[in-house]
């Protein structure tokens, strides 16, 4: 492989679309697991940051896998919840099955948390914390990105994944999931961090 790879930790199509889309252009070819031959022991992902997990996961692939690793956690924080559901994001209703009955349940049980809370008190923010990390376990580069806005009361839109429904922008009018592609990674958090990272390898 050349060495303009780079390995991103994930499966999941919707995240390697959007750092694809930043980082290839410059120049990188953004592999997903699923390009990866062998069976790589997922690293647990037990830290209480999302800075913690994604230098866990990116130090761990990297060492797998021989490939420099790009990695991110992300998350809601919820300012009413007292961040949650923060790190737990993927796992918060603690139910199984595959992505989009997760998604929906997780999505239930936040609205759930929030009755009744009004709409001044409703303020979030998505975040997304990227490590990119050698072989050799060294972290080359850690980036943070940022998507403010406030849960609404009822899902809406069908793009984007995960809390995407329920973050609704002022200034948009709309949800995440009712932004295009293209919009989103132009302000999201994951579109954030990534860009930062992107400068950072220059």
């Amino acid at each position: 492989m050349a060495e303009s790879s780079i390995l991103l930790a994930t499966s999941n199509p919707h995240k390697l679309d959007e750092v694809r889309a930043v980082l290839e252009p410059l120049g990188y070819r953004v592999l997903s697991l699923d390009d990866v031959p062998g069976d790589h022991e997922e690293p647990v992902e037990d830290a209480d940051t999302f800075e913690g997990n994604a230098r866990l996961k990116a130090v761990g692939y990297a060492q797998s896998t021989g490939l420099q690793c790009l990695a991110d956690d992300s998350g809601l924080e919820v300012d009413a919840l007292d961040g949650a559901p923060g790190v737990h994001s993927a796992r918060y209703s603690g139910v199984a099955g595959d992505r989009a009955t997760r998604d929906a349940a997780n999505n239930r049980k936040l609205l759930e948390a929030l009755a009744g809370v009004p709409d001044d008190r409703r303020t979030a923010r998505f975040v997304c914390c990227m490590c990119l990390a050698d072989p050799d376990g060294t972290i080359r580069v850690e980036t943070r990105g940022t998507f403010e806005g406030i849960v609404t009361d009822r899902p809406a839109g069908a793009n984007g994944f995960g809390y995407d429904p329920l973050l609704y922008l002022p200034d948009r009018d709309c949800t995440s999931a009712e932004l295009s592609p293209e919009e989103k990674n132009a302000r999201s958090h994951r579109g954030e961090a990534c860009r930062r990272l992107a400068e950072r390898l220059g």
